[in-house]
């Protein structure tokens, strides 16, 4: 568990990646589409739009992105081609990239399913931190040629990223999208993916556009003709009501869809806060500790004690595999609407919520804490205590007698036995986490949802089983149990296997907490029974 939370980035976000490649590599595309079999089985409205169609993706090596490949792939038969935008990192070129991708035990149903999908995946060099998505002349003629359907959903996954890198992976790349997207002579369908706090200065969020914090020509210009130093100084200026630099450079997209999308087939989608899959392809998958996850995990191994909260308002949470689907049913929606009002300019604007079925993050914390305890990892360093702590000078007090005091007696007695400290840094990186998400704990948003239950009402109900996104049908009791066992499986890295073995541990790491209150009563009612007696000696 240590070494988790010191590889995580401790950030919130909706989507991940922020793509990328070799631009003298070009991708090896087919020399002609390729002819997929579809089954003679009755395809339903979805999976016929998607039939013939090649879809370009960004941020396909992220979160969401995965679930996208997989549900496509798995779900719509007919797809030809799904182009990838991947960057090669860490001596790795895009292909061994891609390829990685499908070790994730998210794939092993598409492997089992569909055993001959990796034909489909084409992966293209680029990068979305680069002029025109760093494409080669030759891969950006094979995309324009041969793609219908576009999903940008890359993004810096960093909510405290450097303004300059925010602006140029959040707001250059989505303009950068819609220009490649106007050479596409088969477009039929682009979906922006957005997040439904970019516009979070209003209490009161509709499924419309907002004016931006600044014009995204205004803040292109400004990146470009100031250095990054004095940029770093004047960003908190530049913020304003917006609360970190993803949700400003989010808000400024937004804008750059509703100036530069013209008469494209454009819709903007904006899902809440995204966590584990509910149901498919494995129920309770999860790659990142970003947000609630993050405090789950935290919790359940009794590493954190206290968040600053406001346990009654809503946490808008919502299952990454609805979240999917519901994407590629928008994508189709915006499809249709194009195609019934071709001179239409209108940009569907769908926020993916919680809002018809809510949950607070007091119930959350309640349901997490039910079910860590019933299936406690192995790798806890302590028992469960946690607590949502409305005030804020409450919960420093909390952190300072609960975080990092222990962490300083730990790493001192650590330091004595000749071993590196490790604790204090865990909690510097903890704390900078629960400070970004802070904000999101102790404010509490109105969205409205319309568009999105229209769309589910337009649905077959063959469709609406398949891409299943309806948020009024979730259990959230039930999906709390898959939610945890999936943080303890996927994110901590513990098997169910060590489940027997955690539950002996967690017994023995009860009584020590049980032990260790009693004992720190004790100290409290003798350092006070010393304190009266003193004082009382010397009124007499």
């Amino acid at each position: 568990m240590v070494e988790v939370l010191m590889e995580s980035g401790g950030q919130e976000v909706v989507v991940a990646d922020n793509c990328g490649s070799t631009p003298d590599t070009p991708a090896d595309f087919p020399s002609k589409p390729v002819e997929m079999s579809v089954p003679p089985t009755k395809l339903t409205t979805l999976q016929e739009f998607y039939t013939g169609q090649s879809i370009f993706i960004t941020g396909g090596t992220g979160f969401l992105g995965k679930l996208l490949i997989d549900k496509l792939l798995r779900k719509c038969p007919g797809i030809v081609s799904i182009y990838l935008l991947v960057r090669a990192k860490k001596g790795k070129d895009v292909h061994q990239r891609a390829e990685e991708i499908f070790d994730d035990p998210l794939f092993e149903r598409l492997k089992e399913e569909v055993p001959k999908f990796r034909h489909q995946i084409v992966p293209v060099a680029g990068d979305c931190n680069a002029p025109g998505l760093g494409l080669t002349p030759i891969d950006r003629s094979t995309i324009t040629r041969e793609v219908s359907v576009v999903f940008h959903g890359a993004a810096t996954v960093r909510f405290d990223e450097k303004l300059k890198l925010a602006v140029a992976i959040n707001v250059q790349a989505p303009k950068d999208i819609l220009e490649l997207c106007k050479e596409m002579p088969k477009l039929k369908s682009i979906l922006h993916v957005s997040t439904a706090y970019a516009n979070c200065p209003q209490e009161q969020i509709d499924e419309k556009f907002y004016d931006p914090p600044i014009e995204y020509k205004k803040l292109l210009t400004l990146v470009d003709c100031v250095n990054e130093k004095f940029l770093d100084e004047i960003t908190p200026e530049l913020l304003g009501k917006w609360p970190n630099t993803y949700a400003y450079t989010k808000a400024v997209a937004e804008h750059v869809i509703r100036e530069e999308a013209g008469d494209l087939p454009v819709g903007m989608f904006r899902p809440a806060i995204v966590i584990s899959t509910y149901q498919e392809p494995i129920r309770g998958w999860i790659d990142n500790m970003y947000g609630p996850t993050g405090v789950a995990a935290g919790a359940g191994t009794g590493l954190l004690r206290s968040l600053h909260c406001n346990g009654s308002i809503q946490a808008n949470v919502v299952p990454g595999d609805m979240t999917v689907n519901a994407m590629i049913a928008a994508a189709w929606d915006v499809a249709e609407m194009k195609r019934k009002n071709k001179n239409g300019s209108a940009i569907p604007i769908y926020n993916y919520c919680s809002r018809d079925n809510p949950i607070t993050w007091d119930d959350l914390k309640e349901m997490s804490e039910k079910y860590g305890i019933a299936f406690p990892s192995i790798k806890a360093m302590w028992y469960y205590s946690f607590r949502n702590t409305k005030s804020k000078v409450f919960h420093l007090f909390l952190v300072y007698v609960l975080h990092l005091l222990p962490a300083l007696v730990i790493d001192t007695a650590t330091i004595c036995v000749g071993k590196e400290p490790r604790l204090l840094k865990i909690y510097k990186k903890i704390h900078k986490f629960m400070t970004v998400l802070n904000y999101f704990t102790t404010h509490e948003w109105k969205f409205s949802t319309e568009m999105v239950n229209k769309l589910h009402g337009k649905l077959e109900p063959e469709d609406r089983k398949i891409f299943f996104f309806d948020i009024k049908s979730i259990v959230w009791d039930t999906y709390f149990q898959t939610y945890m066992k999936g943080i303890r499986i996927y994110l901590i890295k513990d098997p169910l296997d060590t489940l027997r073995q955690a539950r002996i541990r967690w017994q023995k790491l009860y009584w020590i907490h049980q032990g260790f209150k009693l004992l720190l009563a004790y100290v409290f009612l003798r350092v006070s029974w010393l304190t009266v007696s003193t004082v009382l000696s010397v009124v007499a």
